[in-house]
């Protein structure tokens, strides 16, 4: 296809880099770029940064320009050119010049759809009230600023608790605002597990927010004076001068609809392993399509740049000839809260369940621990909470969430690698890492969490957890091998108390004929007693994590309980 016209419907992550990577694969090529917006490729991730002015400029948040494109790949870009149909016999676009007000067709050789995503309207009226905003583009970002900046906006209701609501909610608290974040589930981050995302909501209240949970918005309305008037479903009023809409965003599939080109089961596109859609001249890139997850092996719809952008450059590569696959997604990212930051690599507990992959077909088990981030004799070591996912047949690895003001995203980054490769725990209890005491341990986090799971699945040790701990049966003693001072400060209801160092002493105390669960403050000491009482012929399980992943359980459930 020497000199082939290759039209690339959409910009910003997946289709800027298609294009760019095409480019660099075919020099003799013929590259157009449709974008309807203002804009080619812009930092959409940045955008709530923008309005807490941390980043200052708008033009910081261009990622590319059609100027550069043309200087520096010869690429064209049509910035207000909305690609309205495709003529799949004829192999041609019909295409709205939104500034010139005309249409035109134009042919192609090879079709890249790139539409993106948009943000999810809820049924709630009102949504269109001046003062309302839904954070997809740099003109939305820039009116939220203009109503803090000129409007003196002194409070605002955000809904939804993802990744944007609570950048949102960041930024507005940033810039002074009294912010009241409202969530119809009972936690934020609803892909997450509960007591993983427990220190955000913490740290939120902390800051002055209101957290609102397991609530429902009504109706926006605009009063006399300009303020808008929030409705709970519950019948409670909010008062705010600007809401931000942040309940997620749904595939734009509305052009490949009405060319017939398949859908997947959940509403995106679907595409084959080339990215090719179900016709062989068009591809498909980014948020709009359905991807196979590689751990649940379903279908699912992920918007994130990382994955949009290696789809683009895959699709490039299929269209100029060679053989390549996208291996799928698992879900690798992160979000950061103030001081907190939680990521995260594959299905959560609470997914796993959803899709009745836990007992059944992966047979999953988790441990927790909670090490810091460099070593604890070096000054200002910070403790992680990690949760480790994994299979209890061959110990594959299977999902991780690690929360902690330093240090999350390279122990996620580091396993999230090691599952691309099919790595099980006894990968990461041998994964040799760089130490330094001002940047890890001789033992990393991530050592340390294959070391815990290994011996789960190697038999050393049974685990119980956290759920389990209010309600044990009654044939099962509870005992806490902690210090005097801290079994006084707080501990399970009904536990026995043998501190470690007097176990051996005094084991005659404890029943033969009874499963004992054995916690210390996050789970090395209880291992230790565990495994001691086990070679002397008691029925021994390790509550993982310890007492300190008991308390984030319990106030994670406690809070989502008293959420109104």
């Amino acid at each position: 296809m020497a000199g082939r016209r290759i039209c690339i419907v959409g910009g910003v992550a997946g289709g800027a880099s298609c294009a760019a990577r095409a480019r660099r694969m075919d020099e003799q090529a013929e590259i157009i770029i449709f974008e309807k917006g203002p804009f080619v490729s812009f930092a959409n991730c940045g955008l709530p940064y923008y309005v807490g002015d941390v980043i200052r400029r708008e033009e910081h948040l261009l990622v590319a320009t059609p100027e550069m494109f043309q200087q520096r790949f010869r690429i064209e870009v049509r910035l207000h050119s909305e690609v309205v149909r495709i003529d799949r016999n004829r192999r041609r676009l019909l295409v709205r010049d939104h500034q010139a007000g005309r249409d035109y067709e134009e042919a192609y050789d090879a079709l890249v759809l790139s539409p993106g995503a948009a943000a999810v309207k809820p049924p709630i009226s009102g949504l269109d009230s001046e003062g309302v905003f839904f954070v997809r583009t740099i003109p939305d970002s820039r009116e939220i600023r203009r109503m803090i900046e000129e409007r003196h906006a002194q409070s605002a209701v955000v809904i939804g608790g993802g990744y944007i609501g609570l950048e949102m909610t960041e930024n507005l608290v940033r810039r002074g605002l009294q912010v009241t974040l409202v969530e119809m589930q009972d936690q934020v981050m609803p892909m997450c597990d509960p007591e993983m995302v427990w220190p955000l909501q913490e740290t939120l209240r902390d800051k002055g927010t209101t957290l609102r949970l397991k609530t429902q918005v009504k109706a926006v309305e605009r009063n006399a004076d300009e303020a808008l008037t929030v409705r709970l479903h519950s019948g409670e009023s909010l008062t705010a001068n600007l809401v931000i809409v942040a309940v997620g965003v749904r595939p734009e599939v509305q052009l490949a609809r009405d060319a017939g080109l398949a859908l997947g089961p959940l509403g995106g596109i679907r595409v084959n392993e080339r990215m090719q859609t179900s016709d062989p001249f068009i591809w498909a890139v980014g948020d709009a399509v359905e991807v196979s997850h590689v751990i649940t092996g379903l279908e699912t719809l992920l918007p994130l740049a990382g994955p949009a952008n290696r789809q683009g450059r895959l699709a490039a590569d299929a269209i100029c000839g060679r053989d390549v696959r996208f291996r799928g997604v698992q879900g690798t990212a992160v979000v950061g809260l103030f001081d907190q930051v939680l990521a995260m690599t594959g299905p959560s507990e609470r997914v796993l369940k959803s899709l009745g992959l836990w007992n059944g077909p992966l047979d999953c088990e988790k441990i927790y621990l909670h090490p810091g981030h460099h070593a604890s004799y070096y000054p200002g070591a910070e403790t992680l909470a990690m949760k480790l996912i994994f299979s209890k047949r061959d110990g594959k690895i299977l999902g991780l969430q690690v929360v902690g003001k330093k240090g999350a995203v390279r122990r996620t980054d580091v396993i999230a690698m090691a599952m691309q490769k099919g790595g099980t725990v006894f990968d990461l209890e041998e994964a040799e890492l760089c130490y330094a005491p001002q940047f890890g341990s001789a033992k990393d986090p991530v050592n340390l969490a294959g070391m815990i799971a290994a011996n789960v699945v190697r038999g050393d040790v049974e685990v119980v957890h956290a759920e389990s701990m209010d309600r044990p049966p009654e044939d099962v003693l509870i005992l806490d091998v902690r210090e005097p001072f801290e079994y006084r400060r707080g501990h399970i209801a009904g536990a026995v108390h043998i501190p470690l160092g007097a176990l051996r002493q005094r084991m005659a105390e404890l029943p033969k004929d009874r499963e004992i669960w054995v916690y210390c403050y996050v789970g090395q000491r209880s291992y230790l007693a565990a495994r001691a009482l086990r070679q002397y012929g008691y029925r021994a399980k390790n509550l993982s994590g310890g007492y300190r992943t008991y308390t984030m359980w319990r106030q994670a459930a406690q809070g989502a309980d008293n959420a109104l």
